[in-house]
């Protein structure tokens, strides 16, 4: 067998590792996108360094745009084949990669009107949303710690990775010349104490290990330390100066977080009495797939109720969608009505086999433009998880 690295390799993003088997048979762990390598990104973005024809089968280990953001251009391009990944997975990267996509058609849009100026050849984006959506079809999920059979050559197993919701470390069982030779792809891994997720999970002993090294040089801070850090610059810049507190932060993973502690400062009566906004309608998406997969997040089983409500109203706001708040004011439940007529809030439970329509979250998320924390709302399930005083609009 080969090994040939197309991304991430003296850099951390475009995660493309293309394993090839003496029969010829090709398998692709990761399609991600560059980003931030500066005039080059395009260029590295546009091609591959492969066939998409020839790729058999992908193996995704999670939904962060520079590990997912371009299979909707490999399946344009050529790509046949099936894309295994964990349930919470598809629907992180369908989102993702769909909102890549809107991003890069808008961009292009501005690019082409300063294009027109100066007389040069229209761009074209990656990919476009169309070609996103039809992504998604290639998809097939696998649960955590199951071995299943791609083909006659390769065997596979997901263990949780505890980078986000549905990441995965990607073991293989390689059958070639009589032997089997294990190999495992770490994708990207979490951090152990997280206050959200699980720990990264053990694993079998293997014979080649692809591991990442974004900080395999740093030492992280305890994160039990969170709270405090953001209590300590909501005083400093919004009480102290009478400023405004930004914090840019990914819509997968770290925005729950912060979310988290929000909460966790509110539950201890110790948030102070300021506005706090979410300012992004893609982490709201993120936050309904979170609540469908609630058996990804850190439990030890012994929480009591009422921690184990206050983790739910924490992290996904799926019962207080009615609250947000839209450019014209009103509530967005006609967005939020299924073919059979019911409210998609009232048709989500807590069980982690439910499979919502996330299609039409994304429809009426378009429509919203913030979400914030307001005072004293008597109609909020939020306030009634251990005493808080704040409802999410």
């Amino acid at each position: 067998m080969k090994l040939a690295f197309h991304g991430a390799a003296r850099t951390v993003t475009g995660s493309k590792h293309l394993l090839t088997l003496k029969n010829g048979k090709k398998y692709l762990l990761d399609c991600g996108m560059f980003q931030g390598m500066g005039k080059d990104t395009d260029m590295l973005n546009r091609q591959f360094g492969f066939d998409p024809t020839e790729v058999n089968t992908l193996i995704l280990s999670h939904a962060h745009v520079d590990h997912c953001g371009l299979i909707p251009k490999l399946v344009a391009d050529g790509f046949k084949g099936k894309i295994y990944c964990t349930p919470a997975t598809k629907e992180l990267a369908a989102v993702l990669m769909e909102d890549s996509a809107g991003i890069q058609e808008n961009d292009i849009k501005y690019e082409n009107k300063r294009r027109a100026q100066e007389g040069l050849p229209y761009l074209k984006p990656l990919y476009t949303t169309d070609q996103a959506l039809a992504a998604v079809d290639h998809f097939v999920t696998v649960e955590y710690d199951t071995w299943f059979t791609i083909d006659e050559n390769i065997d596979v197993q997901y263990t949780d990775a505890g980078h986000i919701i549905g990441s995965a470390a990607v073991h293989l069982k390689i059958k070639e010349d009589g032997k089997v030779t294990r190999l495992t792809f770490s994708g990207d891994v979490g951090r152990y104490r997280d206050v959200i997720l699980k720990s990264p999970a053990e694993f079998s002993q293997a014979d080649y290990i692809l591991l990442e090294s974004t900080y395999g040089n740093s030492l992280h801070d305890n994160a039990t330390t969170t709270p405090d850090q953001i209590l300590e610059w909501v005083e400093k810049a919004c009480i102290q100066k009478k400023g405004k507190l930004i914090i840019a932060a990914f819509s997968v993973g770290r925005t729950q977080e912060i979310l988290f502690a929000l909460n966790q400062l509110e539950l201890e009566r110790r948030l102070p009495d300021v506005p706090y906004f979410v300012d992004s309608p893609l982490s709201e998406i993120q936050q309904v797939v979170v609540q469908a997969y609630l058996s990804g997040v850190q439990l030890h089983g012994n929480e009591s109720p009422q921690f184990c409500q206050a983790l739910r109203v924490a992290l996904p706001q799926v019962k207080l969608i009615k609250a947000f708040r839209v450019r014209d004011s009103q509530t967005l439940d006609s967005g939020f009505r299924r073919n059979d007529g019911t409210n998609y809030e009232e048709t989500v439970s807590h069980d982690p086999s439910h499979q919502p329509d996330f299609h039409h979250v994304r429809r009426a998320q378009q429509a919203c433009t913030r979400m914030r924390w307001s005072r004293d709302n008597p109609h909020s399930e939020f306030g009634q998880a251990g005493g808080s005083r704040r409802a999410l609009h």
